[in-house]
């Protein structure tokens, strides 16, 4: 008995040894996306179920935050290993400038993914149909943490308007933005996001709005001539939200999965491979996961330099980049 009893202790001890050795051996990936009325929080938990089922050892999650501002400051202080983010901003992290003032953060691109919208959002009886009727107005333009505000700044610079003098400004989320909004504690507010987003989606839909989009194509030769080749040209189509009788012509910027420099080569490859191959797993969670293609995969879609495993894959894959 005593022999038996030494043989299941020493069983179980082995169990225990090995349980510990797989645990120390998972890999963790917290993936910043963004609030819970946009498309990177969705498209995140898309990109976490794939990674985790696909992936032997590791447990991916999303995590909701503030946006691109707030993910690029979690990757650089080691609280995210992958995050969502425009382009834009995450210039402003490499170059430490704007929010990054002084705090420089080393991303990496992984992959390019899908075109992110400008869309200045209105309802009927604001008086607003163009981006100088924004004078006077009680406007968000985005949350703190989110690079909605970045862009939204240049914009408005763009038009000739003072983001502080000529308007009262509110600094919320897209959903927080669209109850105010419908309570017309706000007459407008700026939202960069995918098509189609939710909360946008949620506004056109509300029994007694109309729902109405601001143009602003026609400045993003003013904003490139200031910040670099970052915005171009863009549409939401007619009728991609409740209510919204004509095409709405913008500027566009581009969306871009990030990582922190020191993540390793093979991780960093293993993430892009299983995300880019099933994609259409992750598009189940949002269709703008379709835009991620091999033909967007290069220097012209991010200023970001590329991860040594991402861009490894790519190449093997016979992007030009």
């Amino acid at each position: 008995m005593k022999r038996n009893g030494l043989l299941i202790s020493g069983l179980a001890l082995g169990a225990a040894m090995l349980a510990s050795a797989a645990l120390a051996q998972q890999t963790n990936i917290a993936i910043a996306t963004g609030g819970t009325g946009g498309v990177y929080y969705p498209m995140g938990g898309g990109m976490a179920n794939v990674l985790s089922k696909n992936l032997p050892g590791v447990q991916a999650t999303a995590r909701v935050t503030g946006g691109s501002v707030d993910n690029l400051k979690l990757i650089g202080s080691d609280q995210s290993e992958v995050a969502f983010t425009m382009v834009d901003a995450a210039l402003n992290a490499v170059k430490g400038e704007d929010k990054f003032k002084g705090n420089p953060v080393e991303v990496r691109t992984l992959m390019v993914l899908y075109p992110n919208r400008m869309h200045v959002v209105t309802v009927e009886g604001t008086g607003i149909t163009k981006m100088s009727d924004l004078k006077g107005k009680r406007v968000s333009t985005g949350s703190p943490g989110g690079a909605t505000e970045v862009m939204a700044f240049r914009v408005i610079e763009a038009a000739g308007l003072d983001r502080d003098k000529d308007m009262t400004r509110e600094r919320l989320g897209v959903a927080e933005s669209t109850n105010a909004l419908k309570d017309r504690k706000i007459d407008a507010y700026f939202w960069v996001g995918g098509l189609p987003t939710a909360a946008v989606t949620d506004l056109g839909a509300t029994p007694g709005v109309k729902l109405k989009l601001i143009d602003t194509s026609d400045l993003t030769d003013k904003m490139n001539a200031k910040y670099g080749n970052l915005y171009s040209k863009g549409v939401i189509p007619a009728k991609t939200y409740p209510g919204q009788d004509a095409d709405n012509k913008i500027a566009v910027v581009q969306n871009i999965l990030v990582a922190n420099a020191k993540m390793s080569e093979k991780i960093a490859y293993d993430i892009v491979k299983t995300l880019f191959e099933k994609r259409d797993e992750v598009a189940m969670a949002h269709g703008e996961a379709k835009a991620i293609v091999l033909d967007t995969q290069n220097n012209e879609n991010t200023t970001i330099p590329w991860h040594p495993g991402a861009a490894k894959y790519f190449k093997e894959k016979g992007a030009k980049m």
